[in-house]
């Protein structure tokens, strides 16, 4: 009889601990900033322009501020979007800045928030990918999904390649 009760408790205690024991939790890219939680982000300019030439694919660059209510609906936007989310994940380098970087050629058309800048393997800026504002060609709203995707897909499908 003692052994039945011994072998209850046990089952009771590990019934306990797998219904109140928090499921393993979800770890968030510690440089997603709230842009994708699944997706890996690159902490520099320079280690992003490594890893898109290493494995060839087209780096990302998304400038934001917090504070900047543009930047932060557009950044909710982004996030809550699946098929954003799953081609920055798969296809794409990522890094996402709240600061300035030394090279102007990620400002093309000035210092604004936010704006989105493609770069490919190959080291070049593509500067026929941009958004819907004349004034502010690398701008993107969260009315601009579309065409924030259809430029991701158009970054990924023509990368430049480099004659040797």
């Amino acid at each position: 009889m003692k052994e039945i009760l011994q072998g209850l408790f046990f089952c009771l205690v590990t019934a306990a601990f797998f219904l109140f024991y928090p499921a393993e939790k979800k770890t968030v890219h510690p440089l997603s900033r709230g842009w994708g939680a699944d997706i890996d982000w690159v902490q520099s300019y320079e280690e992003g322009l490594f890893e898109a030439q290493t494995r060839d694919k087209p780096l990302m660059v998304i400038h934001h501020l917090m504070d900047c209510p543009y930047s932060k609906a557009l950044k909710e936007a982004f996030s809550q979007h699946e098929e954003i989310q799953n081609i920055a994940k798969v296809d794409f380098i990522m890094m996402n800045v709240m600061h300035e970087t030394a090279d102007s050629n990620l400002a093309p058309d000035g210092y604004y928030v936010p704006r989105i800048i493609f770069v490919d393997p190959t080291m070049t800026v593509r500067t026929d990918l941009v958004g819907n504002v004349e004034t502010l060609k690398y701008t993107y709203s969260q009315e601009d999904l579309d065409k924030l995707l259809e430029n991701m897909k158009k970054a990924v499908s023509e990368r430049l390649r480099v004659e040797l």
